[in-house]
């Protein structure tokens, strides 16, 4: 009987081990109460700030500038010069150039010696062309006087006229001679003179005209371009000027959020370094796109978004030109929202389900989402506020099953 009273035990606790280990257990499961607050849906994108009207100053011709005294941060008046051009200093001279000035020197001198000459030889052939016409008007007087009388054939009269026409022909031929000559003898001596200005480098440094580089705007300094001294280029930029109270945020969206963001849309503005989140509005959603390369090499078509500041200055006044931040365009928002994470929504078909954590067993149920974001869902219908809802649900969580639920 002891015998048999060990095997009866020891099958009994057999079983009772065998009806444990068959029997399913809980399956443990993470759960949130559904809770009705706040709910956003935004576009996040980074952006930088910049001035609403930048002034680039740029030298409007070649020449000399001084070192700059300006620095960033400064304050420029309208129509303040900034900086002044002097003529560009002249290249110092090696021995063949040199050489070559000095020939240019006294080929230039010779032309001058020539021009001169024939300048006075011209005003000789003047005054014989200009003897000559007095000659023959004074003889087509007399002979006019004899024709009148009858004793002068007509043919010697016309004979007279035509030389004298030839006369004055001659003499207005000399007179434009003189004045091409004397044309000649001006530019061969601002030849002479030029020529000899290249042999003398040091004599144009301080010679010509000054031009003062005026700002077109009031405002502040933003970026000197150029400060030290030197030879600028006809359109080479100096200083960068702006109204650094004047700051439009600028941020580049994909094209397919750009869509959804409208003109008057708020925006805000966070991890700026400030101590709270700032608030803009949509000015702008700019036409065109643009390609850009992502840091992960895709390329992606994206598009300018522009944004005023609305909130005070004083909250914003540490910002400058270029700065990043981060914004956050508001497409929906509601105050008090019934909803759920995320990660808590599942598909079945063409709806969507949660399971609800109802005493210790799983209940599928069907919902009916609304908005959407990243994190939360809005609840439209199929969920009260309070009820338990399993999150990040996996293949082990079914209906009716066993649930060991860990409040978050």
């Amino acid at each position: 009987m002891k015998r048999w009273l060990w095997i009866i035990g020891l099958a009994a606790v057999a079983g009772v081990g065998i009806f444990l280990g068959m029997r399913p257990q809980p399956v443990p499961v993470e759960g949130v109460a559904v809770a009705a607050g706040p709910l956003r849906v935004t576009v996040e994108e980074e952006g930088k700030t910049r001035l609403r009207s930048r002034y680039v100053i740029s030298a409007p011709v070649a020449g000399y500038t001084p070192r700059l005294a300006w620095k960033a941060g400064d304050t420029v008046r309208a129509g303040a010069a900034v900086t002044v051009l002097e003529p560009p200093r002249p290249v110092v001279l090696d021995a063949r150039t040199k050489d070559s000035a000095e020939a240019r020197v006294r080929s230039a001198e010779a032309a001058y010696t020539v021009a001169q000459s024939r300048v006075a030889t011209q005003t000789e052939q003047v005054r014989a062309a200009r003897a000559d016409v007095e000659y023959w008007r004074k003889q087509q007087a007399r002979e006019e006087a004899l024709r009148k009388s009858g004793d002068l054939p007509v043919s010697r009269l016309e004979r007279t006229v035509a030389d004298l026409k030839r006369a004055e022909a001659a003499l207005a031929a000399a007179e434009r001679g003189v004045v091409t000559l004397k044309d000649e003898v001006a530019a061969a001596r601002a030849e002479v003179a030029g020529a000899r200005t290249a042999l003398r480098p040091t004599a144009g440094a301080a010679t010509g005209e000054r031009i003062p580089v005026v700002a077109p705007a009031g405002g502040r300094v933003i970026r000197v371009v150029r400060e030290s001294e030197g030879v600028v280029a006809p359109g080479e930029a100096l200083l960068e000027i702006g109204d650094a109270r004047a700051i439009e945020v600028v941020v580049e969206v994909l094209s397919a959020d750009a869509v959804r963001i409208a003109p008057g849309m708020k925006v805000v503005l966070e991890r700026w370094g400030g101590a709270k989140a700032l608030e803009a509005r949509v000015r702008m959603v700019e036409p065109g796109g643009f390609t850009k390369i992502s840091a992960l090499g895709v390329e992606e078509q994206r598009v300018r978004v522009v944004a005023d500041l609305v909130s005070p200055e004083e909250e914003w006044r540490a910002l400058g030109d270029g700065y990043r931040v981060e914004a956050a365009f508001v497409l929906w928002e509601g105050a008090q929202v019934v909803q759920v994470p995320a990660n808590a929504l599942f598909r079945v078909g063409e709806g969507w389900a949660v399971f609800v954590a109802e005493g210790d067993r799983a209940r599928r149920r069907m919902v009916k989402v609304g908005q959407r974001t990243g994190l939360a869902a809005e609840i439209v219908g199929g969920l009260q506020v309070g009820e338990v809802v399993v999150v990040h649900p996996d293949e082990t969580v079914e209906d009716g099953k066993t649930l060991t639920v860990t409040r978050r």
